[in-house]
Protein backbone atom coordinates (compact mmCIF):
# COMPACT_ATOMS: atom_id res chain seq x y z
CA UNK A 1 0.00 0.00 0.00
CA UNK A 2 1.67 3.20 -1.20
CA UNK A 3 1.22 6.77 0.02
CA UNK A 4 -0.83 7.67 -3.06
CA UNK A 5 -3.03 4.58 -2.78
CA UNK A 6 -3.79 5.42 0.86
CA UNK A 7 -4.70 9.01 -0.09
CA UNK A 8 -6.93 7.83 -2.93
CA UNK A 9 -8.89 5.54 -0.59
CA UNK A 10 -9.52 8.46 1.79
CA UNK A 11 -10.63 10.69 -1.09
CA UNK A 12 -13.02 8.02 -2.34
CA UNK A 13 -14.48 7.62 1.15
CA UNK A 14 -15.16 11.37 1.12
CA UNK A 15 -16.99 11.03 -2.20
CA UNK A 16 -19.02 8.09 -0.97
CA UNK A 17 -20.00 9.97 2.17
CA UNK A 18 -21.12 12.90 0.02
CA UNK A 19 -23.30 10.55 -1.98
CA UNK A 20 -24.87 9.47 1.30
CA UNK A 21 -25.43 13.09 2.46
CA UNK A 22 -23.21 12.57 5.48
CA UNK A 23 -22.01 15.33 7.79
CA UNK A 24 -19.87 17.81 5.76
CA UNK A 25 -17.32 18.08 8.57
CA UNK A 26 -16.81 14.33 8.43
CA UNK A 27 -16.36 14.53 4.67
CA UNK A 28 -13.86 17.35 5.03
CA UNK A 29 -11.89 15.34 7.59
CA UNK A 30 -11.29 12.56 5.06
CA UNK A 31 -10.23 15.03 2.37
CA UNK A 32 -7.84 16.74 4.76
CA UNK A 33 -6.56 13.33 5.77
CA UNK A 34 -5.77 12.53 2.14
CA UNK A 35 -3.80 15.77 1.81
CA UNK A 36 -2.01 15.08 5.09
CA UNK A 37 -0.96 11.66 3.81
CA UNK A 38 0.39 13.18 0.59
CA UNK A 39 2.17 16.03 2.35
CA UNK A 40 3.77 14.09 5.22
CA UNK A 41 7.56 13.99 5.28
CA UNK A 42 8.71 10.43 5.81
CA UNK A 43 7.48 6.88 5.29
CA UNK A 44 3.84 7.35 6.22
CA UNK A 45 2.87 3.94 4.82
CA UNK A 46 5.44 2.27 7.06
CA UNK A 47 4.33 4.25 10.11
CA UNK A 48 0.70 3.40 9.38
CA UNK A 49 1.46 -0.30 9.02
CA UNK A 50 3.22 -0.34 12.40
CA UNK A 51 0.50 1.71 14.10
CA UNK A 52 2.79 4.65 14.84
CA UNK A 53 0.78 7.52 13.33
CA UNK A 54 0.73 9.86 16.28
CA UNK A 55 0.73 13.65 16.39
CA UNK A 56 0.30 14.16 12.64
CA UNK A 57 -1.78 17.22 11.83
CA UNK A 58 -4.94 16.33 9.90
CA UNK A 59 -4.97 12.71 11.05
CA UNK A 60 -7.11 12.14 14.14
CA UNK A 61 -7.65 8.94 16.06
CA UNK A 62 -10.40 7.57 13.79
CA UNK A 63 -8.35 8.17 10.64
CA UNK A 64 -5.26 6.79 12.32
CA UNK A 65 -6.99 3.46 12.98
CA UNK A 66 -8.28 3.27 9.41
CA UNK A 67 -4.89 4.03 7.92
CA UNK A 68 -3.34 1.35 10.11
CA UNK A 69 -5.84 -1.23 8.83
CA UNK A 70 -5.33 -0.04 5.27
CA UNK A 71 -1.54 -0.19 5.36
CA UNK A 72 -1.36 -3.42 7.33
CA UNK A 73 -3.90 -5.42 5.32
CA UNK A 74 -4.07 -3.66 1.95
CA UNK A 75 -7.78 -2.89 2.31
CA UNK A 76 -10.25 -1.13 4.61
CA UNK A 77 -13.50 -2.79 5.60
CA UNK A 78 -15.24 0.55 6.14
CA UNK A 79 -14.31 1.60 2.60
CA UNK A 80 -15.36 -1.71 1.07
CA UNK A 81 -18.73 -1.61 2.84
CA UNK A 82 -19.37 1.91 1.57
CA UNK A 83 -18.44 0.90 -1.96
CA UNK A 84 -20.80 -2.06 -1.83
CA UNK A 85 -23.74 0.33 -1.40
CA UNK A 86 -23.25 1.66 -4.95
CA UNK A 87 -22.83 0.09 -8.42
CA UNK A 88 -19.15 -0.06 -9.48
CA UNK A 89 -19.59 1.95 -12.69
CA UNK A 90 -20.91 4.91 -10.73
CA UNK A 91 -17.39 5.90 -9.71
CA UNK A 92 -16.41 6.49 -13.34
CA UNK A 93 -18.89 9.37 -13.45
CA UNK A 94 -16.71 11.37 -11.06
CA UNK A 95 -14.04 11.49 -13.76
CA UNK A 96 -16.32 13.68 -15.88
CA UNK A 97 -15.90 17.44 -15.63
CA UNK A 98 -18.85 19.17 -14.00
CA UNK A 99 -20.24 16.13 -12.21
CA UNK A 100 -19.92 16.31 -8.45
CA UNK A 101 -21.53 14.06 -5.85
CA UNK A 102 -24.87 15.90 -5.85
CA UNK A 103 -25.36 15.60 -9.60
CA UNK A 104 -24.14 11.99 -9.67
CA UNK A 105 -26.56 11.12 -6.91
CA UNK A 106 -29.44 12.84 -8.73
CA UNK A 107 -28.67 11.00 -11.96
CA UNK A 108 -28.47 7.68 -10.17
CA UNK A 109 -31.68 8.12 -8.18
CA UNK A 110 -33.80 9.63 -10.96
CA UNK A 111 -32.58 7.67 -13.99
CA UNK A 112 -30.73 4.70 -12.54
CA UNK A 113 -27.53 5.83 -14.23
CA UNK A 114 -24.55 3.81 -13.01
CA UNK A 115 -22.00 4.10 -15.85
CA UNK A 116 -20.63 6.57 -18.37
CA UNK A 117 -22.26 4.66 -21.23
CA UNK A 118 -25.72 4.78 -19.64
CA UNK A 119 -25.22 8.48 -18.98
CA UNK A 120 -24.40 9.07 -22.64
CA UNK A 121 -27.53 7.22 -23.72
CA UNK A 122 -29.66 9.25 -21.30
CA UNK A 123 -28.20 12.51 -22.65
CA UNK A 124 -28.69 11.48 -26.27
CA UNK A 125 -32.37 10.77 -25.55
CA UNK A 126 -32.85 14.08 -23.75
CA UNK A 127 -33.59 12.50 -20.38
CA UNK A 128 -30.92 14.42 -18.46
CA UNK A 129 -32.14 17.80 -19.73
CA UNK A 130 -35.56 17.05 -18.29
CA UNK A 131 -34.25 16.59 -14.73
CA UNK A 132 -34.65 19.44 -12.22
CA UNK A 133 -31.39 21.37 -11.87
CA UNK A 134 -29.92 20.13 -15.17
CA UNK A 135 -31.41 21.49 -18.42
CA UNK A 136 -30.23 21.48 -22.02
CA UNK A 137 -26.95 23.34 -21.47
CA UNK A 138 -25.87 21.00 -18.69
CA UNK A 139 -26.77 18.00 -20.83
CA UNK A 140 -24.65 19.35 -23.69
CA UNK A 141 -21.72 19.97 -21.35
CA UNK A 142 -21.99 16.41 -20.00
CA UNK A 143 -21.75 15.05 -23.55
CA UNK A 144 -18.67 17.23 -24.12
CA UNK A 145 -17.17 15.91 -20.89
CA UNK A 146 -17.81 12.32 -21.97
CA UNK A 147 -16.08 12.99 -25.32
CA UNK A 148 -13.05 14.46 -23.53
CA UNK A 149 -12.99 11.52 -21.11
CA UNK A 150 -12.90 9.06 -24.01
CA UNK A 151 -10.22 11.04 -25.82
CA UNK A 152 -8.08 11.00 -22.68
CA UNK A 153 -8.59 7.30 -21.91
CA UNK A 154 -5.31 5.50 -21.36
CA UNK A 155 -3.33 8.68 -20.77
CA UNK A 156 -1.63 9.68 -17.54
CA UNK A 157 -0.40 12.96 -16.12
CA UNK A 158 3.36 13.47 -16.43
CA UNK A 159 3.60 14.64 -12.83
CA UNK A 160 1.49 11.80 -11.48
CA UNK A 161 3.56 8.99 -13.01
CA UNK A 162 6.93 10.62 -12.27
CA UNK A 163 7.37 9.15 -8.74
CA UNK A 164 6.56 5.64 -9.92
CA UNK A 165 8.80 6.05 -12.96
CA UNK A 166 11.61 7.11 -10.64
CA UNK A 167 11.12 4.03 -8.47
CA UNK A 168 11.38 1.75 -11.50
CA UNK A 169 14.49 3.55 -12.76
CA UNK A 170 16.17 3.22 -9.37
CA UNK A 171 15.40 -0.50 -9.30
CA UNK A 172 16.73 -1.08 -12.82
CA UNK A 173 19.95 0.78 -12.00
CA UNK A 174 20.70 -1.81 -9.31
CA UNK A 175 20.42 -4.75 -11.71
CA UNK A 176 23.87 -6.36 -12.05
CA UNK A 177 23.43 -7.04 -15.79
CA UNK A 178 22.36 -3.48 -16.72
CA UNK A 179 25.14 -1.00 -17.55
CA UNK A 180 22.96 1.93 -18.68
CA UNK A 181 19.28 2.74 -18.33
CA UNK A 182 17.13 5.72 -19.34
CA UNK A 183 13.42 6.43 -19.43
CA UNK A 184 12.77 7.53 -23.02
CA UNK A 185 9.65 8.41 -24.99
CA UNK A 186 7.26 11.26 -24.28
CA UNK A 187 8.16 11.13 -20.59
CA UNK A 188 11.75 12.11 -21.35
CA UNK A 189 10.50 14.86 -23.66
CA UNK A 190 8.33 16.22 -20.80
CA UNK A 191 5.01 15.97 -22.61
CA UNK A 192 2.19 16.96 -20.27
CA UNK A 193 0.52 13.54 -20.51
CA UNK A 194 1.93 10.14 -21.44
CA UNK A 195 0.38 6.96 -22.80
CA UNK A 196 3.09 4.60 -21.59
CA UNK A 197 6.61 4.49 -20.16
CA UNK A 198 9.52 3.41 -22.36
CA UNK A 199 12.59 2.08 -20.56
CA UNK A 200 15.80 1.47 -22.48
CA UNK A 201 18.68 -0.57 -21.04
CA UNK A 202 22.13 -1.57 -22.22
CA UNK A 203 22.98 -5.15 -21.28
CA UNK A 204 24.77 -8.32 -22.37
CA UNK A 205 21.91 -10.44 -20.98
CA UNK A 206 18.78 -9.02 -22.64
CA UNK A 207 16.52 -12.02 -22.08
CA UNK A 208 17.35 -12.24 -18.37
CA UNK A 209 16.76 -8.51 -17.89
CA UNK A 210 13.43 -8.70 -19.69
CA UNK A 211 12.31 -11.61 -17.54
CA UNK A 212 13.35 -9.85 -14.34
CA UNK A 213 11.50 -6.71 -15.44
CA UNK A 214 8.22 -8.64 -15.54
CA UNK A 215 8.62 -9.72 -11.91
CA UNK A 216 8.93 -6.23 -10.36
CA UNK A 217 6.49 -5.65 -7.49
CA UNK A 218 4.80 -2.74 -9.31
CA UNK A 219 3.70 -5.07 -12.13
CA UNK A 220 0.05 -6.16 -12.26
CA UNK A 221 0.16 -8.22 -15.45
CA UNK A 222 2.59 -9.27 -18.19
CA UNK A 223 1.60 -8.35 -21.74
CA UNK A 224 4.62 -9.88 -23.49
CA UNK A 225 8.16 -10.99 -22.74
CA UNK A 226 10.68 -11.80 -25.46
CA UNK A 227 14.42 -11.92 -26.12
CA UNK A 228 14.94 -8.13 -26.18
CA UNK A 229 11.59 -6.57 -25.22
CA UNK A 230 9.10 -6.87 -22.38
CA UNK A 231 5.75 -5.15 -21.92
CA UNK A 232 3.84 -5.04 -18.64
CA UNK A 233 0.92 -3.22 -17.12
CA UNK A 234 1.52 -1.70 -13.72
CA UNK A 235 -0.93 -1.69 -10.83
CA UNK A 236 -1.91 1.92 -11.58
CA UNK A 237 -2.91 0.90 -15.13
CA UNK A 238 -0.08 2.34 -17.19
CA UNK A 239 1.79 0.18 -19.69
CA UNK A 240 5.58 -0.03 -19.47
CA UNK A 241 7.83 -1.27 -22.26
CA UNK A 242 11.45 -2.28 -21.73
CA UNK A 243 13.86 -2.63 -24.64
CA UNK A 244 17.26 -4.22 -24.16
CA UNK A 245 20.12 -3.38 -26.54
CA UNK A 246 23.90 -3.65 -26.64
CA UNK A 247 26.09 -0.85 -25.32
CA UNK A 248 27.09 0.09 -28.89
CA UNK A 249 23.45 0.32 -29.98
CA UNK A 250 22.37 2.25 -26.89
CA UNK A 251 22.85 5.89 -28.06
CA UNK A 252 21.04 5.18 -31.34
CA UNK A 253 18.20 3.39 -29.57
CA UNK A 254 17.91 6.19 -27.01
CA UNK A 255 17.70 8.79 -29.77
CA UNK A 256 15.10 6.76 -31.65
CA UNK A 257 12.88 5.82 -28.72
CA UNK A 258 12.97 9.31 -27.20
CA UNK A 259 11.43 10.74 -30.38
CA UNK A 260 9.47 12.61 -31.36
CA UNK A 261 8.61 10.87 -34.61
CA UNK A 262 8.81 14.19 -36.46
CA UNK A 263 12.22 14.98 -34.93
CA UNK A 264 13.53 11.55 -35.91
CA UNK A 265 12.30 11.92 -39.50
CA UNK A 266 14.17 15.22 -39.80
CA UNK A 267 17.38 13.63 -38.44
CA UNK A 268 17.12 10.73 -40.88
CA UNK A 269 16.76 13.22 -43.70
CA UNK A 270 20.02 14.88 -42.66
CA UNK A 271 21.75 11.51 -42.52
CA UNK A 272 20.56 10.58 -46.01
CA UNK A 273 22.14 13.75 -47.37
CA UNK A 274 25.44 12.33 -46.13
CA UNK A 275 24.80 8.95 -47.76
CA UNK A 276 23.79 7.22 -44.54
CA UNK A 277 20.67 5.61 -43.15
CA UNK A 278 19.94 6.21 -39.47
CA UNK A 279 17.81 3.87 -37.37
CA UNK A 280 17.59 2.61 -33.79
CA UNK A 281 20.63 0.36 -34.24
CA UNK A 282 23.10 2.74 -35.90
CA UNK A 283 24.22 4.13 -39.23
CA UNK A 284 24.32 2.09 -42.44
CA UNK A 285 25.31 3.08 -45.98
CA UNK A 286 22.46 4.38 -48.13
CA UNK A 287 22.11 5.16 -51.81
CA UNK A 288 25.00 5.39 -54.24
CA UNK A 289 27.35 7.51 -52.14
CA UNK A 290 28.77 4.56 -50.20
CA UNK A 291 29.61 6.82 -47.29
CA UNK A 292 31.93 5.54 -44.60
CA UNK A 293 30.17 4.32 -41.47
CA UNK A 294 31.22 6.55 -38.57
CA UNK A 295 32.75 5.00 -35.47
CA UNK A 296 33.28 6.15 -31.91
CA UNK A 297 29.67 7.30 -31.41
CA UNK A 298 29.08 6.40 -27.76
CA UNK A 299 26.54 9.04 -26.71
CA UNK A 300 23.59 10.84 -28.27
CA UNK A 301 25.59 14.06 -28.49
CA UNK A 302 28.14 12.22 -30.67
CA UNK A 303 25.38 11.43 -33.18
CA UNK A 304 24.19 15.04 -33.26
CA UNK A 305 27.78 16.24 -33.66
CA UNK A 306 28.36 13.88 -36.58
CA UNK A 307 25.24 15.26 -38.27
CA UNK A 308 26.58 18.80 -37.89
CA UNK A 309 24.24 19.76 -35.08
CA UNK A 310 24.55 21.23 -31.62
CA UNK A 311 23.29 18.74 -29.01
CA UNK A 312 19.50 19.04 -28.69
CA UNK A 313 18.06 18.53 -25.21
CA UNK A 314 15.32 15.90 -25.07
CA UNK A 315 12.60 18.38 -24.08
CA UNK A 316 13.05 20.30 -27.36
CA UNK A 317 12.76 17.36 -29.74
CA UNK A 318 9.38 18.15 -31.30
CA UNK A 319 10.54 19.43 -34.73
CA UNK A 320 9.50 22.96 -33.84
CA UNK A 321 12.64 24.75 -35.01
CA UNK A 322 15.19 23.00 -32.79
CA UNK A 323 17.04 21.33 -35.68
CA UNK A 324 17.42 24.60 -37.59
CA UNK A 325 18.67 26.30 -34.42
CA UNK A 326 21.09 23.44 -33.70
CA UNK A 327 22.52 23.73 -37.22
CA UNK A 328 23.56 27.32 -36.49
CA UNK A 329 24.66 26.66 -32.91
CA UNK A 330 21.91 28.94 -31.61
CA UNK A 331 19.98 26.71 -29.23
CA UNK A 332 19.30 28.32 -25.84
CA UNK A 333 20.95 27.23 -22.62
CA UNK A 334 17.83 25.99 -20.88
CA UNK A 335 16.76 26.82 -17.35
CA UNK A 336 17.35 24.14 -14.70
CA UNK A 337 15.67 23.36 -11.39
CA UNK A 338 18.72 24.42 -9.40
CA UNK A 339 18.44 27.90 -10.97
CA UNK A 340 15.25 28.59 -9.01
CA UNK A 341 15.66 30.80 -5.95
CA UNK A 342 12.04 31.01 -4.83
CA UNK A 343 8.49 30.84 -6.04
CA UNK A 344 5.06 32.45 -5.82
CA UNK A 345 1.42 31.26 -5.78
CA UNK A 346 0.97 29.09 -2.72
CA UNK A 347 -2.00 28.59 -0.42
CA UNK A 348 -2.37 28.07 3.32
CA UNK A 349 -5.04 27.05 5.81
CA UNK A 350 -6.36 30.62 5.52
CA UNK A 351 -8.14 29.55 2.31
CA UNK A 352 -8.06 26.02 0.89
CA UNK A 353 -4.54 24.91 1.79
CA UNK A 354 -3.80 22.31 4.47
CA UNK A 355 -0.64 23.79 5.98
CA UNK A 356 -0.06 27.03 7.88
CA UNK A 357 2.11 29.99 6.96
CA UNK A 358 4.82 28.70 9.23
CA UNK A 359 4.69 25.18 7.79
CA UNK A 360 4.83 26.42 4.20
CA UNK A 361 7.77 28.68 5.05
CA UNK A 362 9.62 25.80 6.75
CA UNK A 363 9.14 23.59 3.70
CA UNK A 364 10.36 26.31 1.34
CA UNK A 365 13.49 26.81 3.44
CA UNK A 366 14.07 23.04 3.55
CA UNK A 367 14.02 23.11 -0.25
CA UNK A 368 16.72 25.76 -0.20
CA UNK A 369 14.47 28.57 -1.44
CA UNK A 370 15.14 32.19 -0.50
CA UNK A 371 11.53 33.36 -0.73
CA UNK A 372 7.95 32.13 -1.00
CA UNK A 373 4.93 34.10 -2.17
CA UNK A 374 1.71 33.43 -0.26
CA UNK A 375 -1.38 33.96 -2.39
CA UNK A 376 -4.54 32.62 -0.80
CA UNK A 377 -7.79 32.98 -2.71
CA UNK A 378 -9.78 36.20 -2.71
CA UNK A 379 -13.33 36.51 -1.43
CA UNK A 380 -15.25 35.67 -4.63
CA UNK A 381 -13.92 32.11 -4.57
CA UNK A 382 -16.14 31.23 -1.65
CA UNK A 383 -15.85 27.50 -2.29
CA UNK A 384 -12.13 27.82 -1.45
CA UNK A 385 -12.78 29.90 1.67
CA UNK A 386 -11.45 33.03 -0.05
CA UNK A 387 -10.22 35.89 2.12
CA UNK A 388 -12.04 39.20 2.43
CA UNK A 389 -10.23 42.48 3.08
CA UNK A 390 -10.20 42.06 6.85
CA UNK A 391 -8.82 38.52 6.82
CA UNK A 392 -6.25 39.41 4.16
CA UNK A 393 -5.06 42.40 6.21
CA UNK A 394 -4.57 40.12 9.21
CA UNK A 395 -2.58 37.70 7.06
CA UNK A 396 -0.34 40.51 5.83
CA UNK A 397 0.43 41.41 9.44
CA UNK A 398 1.12 37.77 10.28
CA UNK A 399 3.56 37.52 7.36
CA UNK A 400 5.38 40.66 8.48
CA UNK A 401 5.70 39.26 11.99
CA UNK A 402 7.14 36.00 10.69
CA UNK A 403 9.60 37.80 8.41
CA UNK A 404 11.06 39.57 11.43
CA UNK A 405 12.37 36.20 12.62
CA UNK A 406 13.86 34.99 9.32
CA UNK A 407 17.46 35.35 8.15
CA UNK A 408 18.10 35.00 4.43
CA UNK A 409 14.50 34.07 3.72
CA UNK A 410 11.30 36.05 3.19
CA UNK A 411 7.60 35.43 2.78
CA UNK A 412 5.93 37.77 0.30
CA UNK A 413 2.34 38.77 1.07
CA UNK A 414 0.13 38.33 -1.97
CA UNK A 415 -3.27 37.16 -3.08
CA UNK A 416 -4.66 35.06 -5.91
CA UNK A 417 -7.23 37.65 -6.87
CA UNK A 418 -10.23 36.64 -8.94
CA UNK A 419 -10.63 38.27 -12.34
CA UNK A 420 -14.34 39.07 -12.41
CA UNK A 421 -16.49 38.70 -15.51
CA UNK A 422 -15.89 42.26 -16.73
CA UNK A 423 -12.14 42.10 -16.13
CA UNK A 424 -12.20 44.03 -12.87
CA UNK A 425 -10.57 42.53 -9.80
CA UNK A 426 -11.94 41.10 -6.58
CA UNK A 427 -10.15 43.76 -4.47
CA UNK A 428 -9.92 47.49 -5.05
CA UNK A 429 -6.62 49.23 -5.70
CA UNK A 430 -6.30 50.38 -2.09
CA UNK A 431 -6.27 46.77 -0.89
CA UNK A 432 -4.01 45.59 -3.71
CA UNK A 433 -1.51 48.34 -2.91
CA UNK A 434 -0.90 46.74 0.49
CA UNK A 435 0.31 43.51 -1.11
CA UNK A 436 3.83 42.62 -2.21
CA UNK A 437 2.46 40.95 -5.33
CA UNK A 438 -0.79 39.86 -6.95
CA UNK A 439 -1.64 36.79 -9.03
CA UNK A 440 -4.77 37.47 -11.10
CA UNK A 441 -6.74 34.36 -12.12
CA UNK A 442 -10.07 33.38 -13.64
CA UNK A 443 -12.09 31.01 -11.45
CA UNK A 444 -15.66 31.43 -12.78
CA UNK A 445 -17.66 32.18 -15.93
CA UNK A 446 -15.50 29.92 -18.10
CA UNK A 447 -17.94 29.83 -21.02
CA UNK A 448 -17.42 33.34 -22.39
CA UNK A 449 -16.68 33.71 -26.12
CA UNK A 450 -12.99 33.86 -26.94
CA UNK A 451 -12.92 37.58 -27.68
CA UNK A 452 -14.75 38.44 -24.47
CA UNK A 453 -12.58 36.17 -22.33
CA UNK A 454 -9.44 37.61 -23.92
CA UNK A 455 -10.59 41.20 -23.24
CA UNK A 456 -11.48 40.19 -19.68
CA UNK A 457 -7.97 38.90 -18.98
CA UNK A 458 -6.25 41.79 -20.75
CA UNK A 459 -8.22 44.33 -18.74
CA UNK A 460 -7.02 42.66 -15.55
CA UNK A 461 -3.40 42.79 -16.71
CA UNK A 462 -3.74 46.51 -17.37
CA UNK A 463 -4.11 47.05 -13.62
CA UNK A 464 -0.80 48.30 -12.28
CA UNK A 465 -1.05 46.13 -9.17
CA UNK A 466 -1.30 42.81 -11.06
CA UNK A 467 2.15 41.23 -10.94
CA UNK A 468 1.35 38.04 -12.78
CA UNK A 469 -1.37 36.15 -14.58
CA UNK A 470 -2.34 32.81 -13.06
CA UNK A 471 -3.15 29.59 -15.00
CA UNK A 472 -3.92 31.34 -18.29
CA UNK A 473 -6.55 28.93 -19.68
CA UNK A 474 -7.84 27.30 -16.49
CA UNK A 475 -7.39 23.86 -18.02
CA UNK A 476 -7.39 20.66 -15.97
CA UNK A 477 -5.47 18.06 -17.95
CA UNK A 478 -7.41 14.89 -18.82
CA UNK A 479 -10.49 16.41 -17.21
CA UNK A 480 -11.30 19.86 -18.57
CA UNK A 481 -10.18 21.76 -21.64
CA UNK A 482 -9.12 25.33 -21.05
CA UNK A 483 -11.55 28.16 -21.74
CA UNK A 484 -11.25 29.84 -25.11
CA UNK A 485 -8.62 32.59 -25.18
CA UNK A 486 -6.41 34.18 -27.81
CA UNK A 487 -2.92 33.31 -26.57
CA UNK A 488 -1.18 35.67 -28.99
CA UNK A 489 -3.23 38.66 -27.88
CA UNK A 490 -2.72 37.88 -24.19
CA UNK A 491 1.04 37.47 -24.67
CA UNK A 492 1.19 40.78 -26.53
CA UNK A 493 -0.80 42.45 -23.73
CA UNK A 494 1.50 40.95 -21.10
CA UNK A 495 4.50 42.34 -22.97
CA UNK A 496 2.91 45.79 -23.20
CA UNK A 497 1.78 45.91 -19.56
CA UNK A 498 4.94 44.25 -18.17
CA UNK A 499 2.83 41.48 -16.62
CA UNK A 500 4.50 38.19 -15.74
CA UNK A 501 2.74 35.02 -16.93
CA UNK A 502 3.00 32.06 -14.61
CA UNK A 503 3.82 28.53 -15.61
CA UNK A 504 1.46 26.87 -13.17
CA UNK A 505 3.26 23.59 -12.51
CA UNK A 506 0.48 21.79 -10.70
CA UNK A 507 0.54 18.45 -12.60
CA UNK A 508 -3.10 18.89 -13.63
CA UNK A 509 -2.52 22.35 -15.08
CA UNK A 510 0.94 22.99 -16.61
CA UNK A 511 -0.60 26.23 -17.82
CA UNK A 512 0.46 28.30 -19.87
CA UNK A 513 0.96 25.49 -22.35
CA UNK A 514 4.58 24.85 -23.37
CA UNK A 515 3.78 25.51 -27.03
CA UNK A 516 3.39 29.24 -26.34
CA UNK A 517 6.39 29.97 -24.16
CA UNK A 518 8.88 30.56 -26.97
CA UNK A 519 6.64 33.28 -28.39
CA UNK A 520 6.27 34.83 -24.93
CA UNK A 521 10.05 34.68 -24.40
CA UNK A 522 10.71 36.35 -27.75
CA UNK A 523 8.24 39.11 -26.81
CA UNK A 524 10.14 39.75 -23.58
CA UNK A 525 7.43 38.35 -21.29
CA UNK A 526 8.79 36.95 -18.04
CA UNK A 527 7.71 33.54 -16.73
CA UNK A 528 7.28 32.64 -13.07
CA UNK A 529 7.36 28.91 -12.36
CA UNK A 530 4.66 28.61 -9.70
CA UNK A 531 3.48 25.41 -7.99
CA UNK A 532 -0.04 26.57 -7.01
CA UNK A 533 0.82 24.67 -3.83
CA UNK A 534 -2.01 23.80 -1.46
CA UNK A 535 0.31 21.86 0.83
CA UNK A 536 3.99 21.52 1.64
CA UNK A 537 4.19 18.65 -0.82
CA UNK A 538 2.85 20.92 -3.56
CA UNK A 539 6.05 22.97 -3.46
CA UNK A 540 7.88 19.93 -4.81
CA UNK A 541 6.17 20.36 -8.18
CA UNK A 542 8.79 22.99 -9.02
CA UNK A 543 10.90 20.23 -10.58
CA UNK A 544 8.09 19.45 -12.98
CA UNK A 545 7.75 23.15 -13.72
CA UNK A 546 11.42 23.42 -14.61
CA UNK A 547 11.08 20.53 -17.07
CA UNK A 548 8.10 22.13 -18.80
CA UNK A 549 9.87 25.52 -18.88
CA UNK A 550 12.76 23.82 -20.66
CA UNK A 551 10.32 22.38 -23.15
CA UNK A 552 9.15 25.93 -23.79
CA UNK A 553 12.70 27.04 -24.74
CA UNK A 554 13.05 29.15 -21.59
CA UNK A 555 16.44 30.27 -20.31
CA UNK A 556 17.41 31.29 -16.82
CA UNK A 557 16.99 34.97 -17.63
CA UNK A 558 13.44 34.37 -18.88
CA UNK A 559 12.24 33.09 -15.50
CA UNK A 560 11.52 35.64 -12.78
CA UNK A 561 12.03 33.32 -9.85
CA UNK A 562 15.58 32.43 -10.79
CA UNK A 563 16.47 35.86 -9.38
CA UNK A 564 17.88 36.05 -5.84
CA UNK A 565 15.91 37.59 -3.01
CA UNK A 566 17.43 41.07 -3.20
CA UNK A 567 16.62 41.37 -6.91
CA UNK A 568 13.07 40.13 -6.37
CA UNK A 569 12.52 42.69 -3.62
CA UNK A 570 13.63 45.43 -6.00
CA UNK A 571 11.50 44.05 -8.83
CA UNK A 572 8.33 43.94 -6.73
CA UNK A 573 8.86 47.48 -5.41
CA UNK A 574 9.36 48.87 -8.92
CA UNK A 575 6.18 50.08 -10.68
CA UNK A 576 5.16 47.83 -13.57
CA UNK A 577 5.67 50.54 -16.15
CA UNK A 578 9.33 50.84 -15.14
CA UNK A 579 10.27 47.16 -14.98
Amino acid sequence: MTREEMAEVLEEIALLLELKDENPFKIRAYRQGAEAVRGFDGDIAGLAASGELHGIKGIGEALRDKLHELAATGSLKFHQNLRAEFPPGLFDLFELQGLGPKKVKALHEALGISSVERLREACEHGKVAALPGFGGKTQAKILEAIALHEKSAGRFLLGSVAPLAGELLDTLRTHPEISRVTLAGSFRRARETVHDLDFLVATREPKLVCEDFTTLPQVASVIACGETKASVRLKNGIQCDLRAVSNAQYPFALLYFTGSKEHNVALRSLALKQGLSLNEYGFTAAGDKQAAIPSGLHEERDIYRFLGLQYIEAELRENRGEIEAAATDSLPRLVALDNLRGTFHSHTTASDGIHTLEEMADEAMDLGLQYLGISDHSKSTAIANGLDEERLSRQIEAIRALNAGFTGFRLFAGSEVDILKDGSLDFDDAMLAQLDFCVASVHAQFNLPEDEMTRRICRAMENGHVTMLGHLTGRMLLKRDGYAVNHSTIIDCAAETRTVIELNCNPRRLDMDWRWWKRARDKGVLCSINPDAHSRDGLHHLGLGARVARKGWLRRQDVLNTRPLAEIETFLKTPKSQR
